[in-house]
């Protein structure tokens, strides 16, 4: 699968953009976004997996904890491919 087809399934599930805009404040731990997204820990690790899978978050083990954290490379990359959909000109149409 291509990195872009990645990227936007990544994006189109809400829980993984909840997920993301947890993160936005700084990397947490696995049991912290358990809590703030009520899924099993089974649906977590997937939603975990496939932002990793398309390098929207990173995660480091710390002890015990594991802690995600936003990749900005890969939030860069991202924001890129939006913009290439989008391209110069705005919602409706129109050059800016």
């Amino acid at each position: 699968m291509a990195h872009a087809d990645l990227v936007f399934k990544a994006l189109a599930d809400p829980h993984r953009r909840e997920i993301l805009r947890r993160l936005r404040d700084g990397p947490r731990s696995a049991g912290e976004l358990a809590e703030a997204v009520p899924l099993s820990k089974a649906t977590l690790s997937h939603h975990f997996k496939r932002l990793k899978a398309a390098d929207l978050v990173r995660s480091e083990a710390r002890g015990p904890l594991r802690l995600y954290a936003l990749n900005a490379r890969g939030v860069e990359e991202a924001t890129a491919l939006l913009r290439g959909v989008f391209g110069p000109s705005g919602p409706d149409g129109a050059s800016r």
